[in-house]
């Protein structure tokens, strides 16, 4: 961002940002493996005084599989029920564990989850992001 000579919006501190705006205190972290084993939302949160959680190994390859061989190639039926009910059970941990909302952090996992399923509030990073990027062009923040 510091070198962009373009206005720069950051997925992970938009996502942090609104956490902070809703007053949330301690978030779950879901996406694929690679995102969950990254520093880029733990940053975002630390930086604004965030708690977070990630999944346990063994959740972030069934989040893996769920995500990647399930939703990207759009599977429906049993399989695609059984992503549903991983994701919820991951997230009714996270909630038992103390966390008071999950990030989407995958553009899949909001095909099948939402605030209507999920056992913690939801904060949908691609549409948070868009939503940011919109109030930018316009001006309204």
């Amino acid at each position: 961002a510091p070198r962009s000579p373009k206005p720069w919006l950051h997925i992970a501190e938009v996502v942090a940002d609104e956490a902070a705006r809703r007053g949330l205190r301690r978030i779950g972290i879901s996406g694929t493996r690679w995102l969950v084993d990254s520093e880029v939302y733990p940053a975002a949160f630390d930086a604004r005084g965030l708690a977070w959680l990630r999944p346990s190994e063994a959740e972030r390859d069934e989040i893996q599989h769920a995500i990647m061989d399930v939703l990207v190639p759009g599977l429906e039926g049993p399989p695609r029920e059984t992503a549903v009910a991983c994701f919820q059970r991951v997230f009714a941990g996270m909630k038992e564990a103390g966390c008071d909302a999950v990030v989407l952090g995958c553009t899949e996992i909001p095909l099948v989850m939402s605030d209507a399923n999920s056992p913690l509030p939801t904060l949908d990073s691609t549409r948070l992001l868009a939503r940011a990027a919109l109030r930018r062009s316009v001006g309204a923040g």
